[in-house]
């Protein structure tokens, strides 16, 4: 499994490492039943500190998203997919319309934050 903390972007560390394991599971690369990576790997994996990563599994699992399996560590529920779905959703809801508001206060018409949208979604990545 593959994450990665961008600590330039603005975003808190804990919430990269929730949306990331999140949207992991929203996209099914990690499916329930599946044990996420311990806390200490976690953290080492990516250089932060362990408390970082316990927090972001403590909002997953008040989510509904991951449970504690005594003895194994933090399992994925049978409904987190559909919960991470709703996470991503919201998540990429707020940050667009915090765009669209940014471009309106930038004084942009409708139709070139379209054609702005359009043309981002023609290029490939």
């Amino acid at each position: 499994m593959y994450f990665e903390i961008d600590t330039s972007n603005g975003v808190a560390v804990y919430e990269q490492v929730y949306r990331q394991v999140a949207f992991a599971i929203a996209n099914g690369i990690i499916t329930s039943g599946d044990l996420v990576p311990s806390v200490r790997a976690m953290a080492k994996d990516l250089a932060i500190n362990p408390n970082t990563v316990a927090r972001a599994y403590r909002d997953l699992q008040s989510e509904g998203v991951l449970e504690v399996v005594r003895g194994s560590g933090m399992l994925v529920t049978k409904s987190a997919r559909s919960k991470c779905k709703a996470i991503r959703s919201n998540v990429l809801k707020l940050q667009m319309s915090a765009i669209v508001d940014e471009a309106r206060r930038s004084q942009l018409s409708d139709d070139e934050i379209r054609l702005l949208l359009e043309n981002k979604l023609k290029k490939k990545r």
